[in-house]
């Protein structure tokens, strides 16, 4: 299986009409690993793969816009007929089962692992699926949140996940094919370095030695259209906007 990217949700800080927050579908060597789950992207998944046949889950950080569907999911696994063959691996910042637990009305976590597996992330953190290896990269952001590498076959996907501009996403998408980036903000203010502006993006992959930049979780400062032309001009290679049901081949 060669590694591509599905998109299920690009938006930021909330969904909008045709825009979920958050959420991909990275396939390859075998696995289906579900990166970020933002609202309205479990089920913009459903149209690409069955939820009980991923391989994992993988979440950058326990902000809303990229982790609130966990919650959609958990009760589609649980009680909805979707039951996997064994608990998925969800690879998530610590505090991530204790907080699904809680919108569960829950103190205790014991009762996710009938269908979901935690599992704290770290910078470093790699594990395999299949023939995907998956690594994990602390970024600057206002939370505990990561950036992800996976790679098969000689193919790297980056992902920056929510970001400010720092050293450490420059090394995640190193030589990447495809450089997944947020372009979150128009300009940095009093001194906020939590998100990215187009340049920075641009800047970044360019920086990296990135083959392709693929820009999302676009806010509403911004339209997806002028936030990929702005990252593009400081890139300098080639650029596109990631779009709800787009299927990318690395």
């Amino acid at each position: 299986m060669p590694l591509t990217l599905t998109v299920l949700g690009t938006a930021s800080p909330y969904p909008g009409p045709g825009r979920n927050c958050s959420g991909y579908l990275v396939r390859g060597g075998g696995a289906e690993v579900w990166v970020d789950a933002g609202t309205g992207t479990f089920a913009e998944l459903q149209r690409h793969t069955d939820p009980a046949r991923l391989s994992a889950i993988w979440i950058s950080h326990l902000h809303a816009d990229h982790s609130a569907d966990l919650l959609a999911a958990f009760y589609g696994l649980a009680y909805g007929g979707l039951t996997p063959d064994a608990p998925i691996p969800v690879y998530a910042p610590k505090d991530c089962a204790r907080r699904l637990a809680g919108f569960l009305g829950r103190a205790d976590v014991d009762f996710l692992s009938g269908v979901l597996d935690f599992h704290a992330l770290f910078d470093g953190h790699t594990v395999r699926h299949g023939d995907l290896l998956l690594t994990s990269c602390a970024v600057a952001h206002d939370v505990e949140a990561y950036g992800l590498r996976a790679e098969h076959d000689g193919r790297v996907l980056a992902y920056s996940g929510d970001s400010g501009p720092c050293p450490a996403l420059t090394e995640l998408a190193r030589d990447a094919d495809l450089f997944l980036c947020e372009a979150d903000i128009d300009e940095h203010r009093d001194g906020e370095q939590v998100h990215l502006t187009p340049e920075d993006a641009g800047t970044a992959a360019c920086q990296a030695g990135a083959r392709q930049l693929v820009v999302t979780h676009v806010g509403p400062t911004l339209t997806p259209e002028v936030a990929t032309s702005r990252a593009a001009a400081a890139f300098g290679g080639r650029t596109r906007t990631a779009f709800e049901g787009h299927t990318l081949h690395l």
